[in-house]
């Protein structure tokens, strides 16, 4: 089965996509992907060969993707446990057992998690969607937060996206706060996503966020994206530091 996922995805590939890929994800010396590879798939390519293979019962196989050194197997392992996690939720299969193998395989694996793109389609739909009735075993977030590690740390803070749809504001605002002058730009674009869709639901509570936080001190990334659905006479005062 993986030989066959492997020729799968190899069949698909495009030389000319694997520059273009390099580029994007920074895999150059110093870049946040230095170190990855890159067989030159697209991404409605490999979600069609993660949903040719969702339900496959080796997790063994899943573990493996995850390992590979080339970021599209990465991916489609975890497009295909988002899928079955996915699956454990609906009412007709309901299945908690298996909705914590999978979050407890992802965290196992989590090094192998290890760029945005990957945490994104993952984070909140597998670690979120798990914790969102367990508050108790979200103090896993915050350890995560203090690792040092920024795809770990952006697995933080994207998880509570899941919380956040279901207006549970506080884990998204604590972390924010905690991560609100991190260093590194895709921290920033992070925070100001989750502030913007906090924002979306109640915009009131953003605004307490942004004013108890000296909003002319964030990062003016992270600010943009967090203001850019505000009405636009209001967008501009923040940008300009008069709201």
């Amino acid at each position: 089965m993986l030989k066959t996922i492997r020729r799968n995805l190899k069949e698909r590939s495009e030389e000319r996509l694997v520059a273009r890929k390099n580029k994007f994800f920074q895999n150059f010396k110093g870049g946040y992907g230095e170190g990855d590879y890159f067989l030159g798939v697209d991404n409605p390519n490999l979600r069609a060969v993660a949903k040719e293979y969702k339900d496959i019962a080796s997790t063994e196989i899943i573990t493996k993707l995850l390992h590979s050194k080339y970021h599209e197997e990465r991916l489609v392992g975890l497009v295909i446990m988002e899928k079955q996690f996915d699956k454990a939720c609906k009412k007709k299969s309901y299945n908690p057992e298996k909705q914590r193998e999978l979050y407890e395989l992802y965290l196992k694996e989590i090094k192998f998690i290890n760029n945005w793109d990957l945490v994104d389609l993952s984070s909140s739909q597998i670690v979120g969607r798990y914790l969102v009735d367990k508050k108790d075993d979200r103090k896993v977030l915050y350890k995560l937060s203090k690792t040092n590690n920024l795809w770990q740390e952006r697995i933080a803070i994207i998880s509570t996206h899941a919380f956040i749809r279901r207006n549970d504001f506080n884990d998204t605002l604590k972390l924010a706060k905690h991560f609100l002058h991190h260093q590194h730009d895709l921290m920033h674009k992070a925070v100001g996503w989750m502030l913007r869709e906090i924002g979306n639901r109640d915009l009131d509570t953003e605004l307490d966020f942004l004013k108890s936080n000296s909003y002319q001190s964030i990062p003016r990334t992270c600010l943009r994206y967090a203001i850019e659905k505000f009405p636009e006479d209001l967008r501009l005062k923040y940008l300009k530091g008069k709201a």
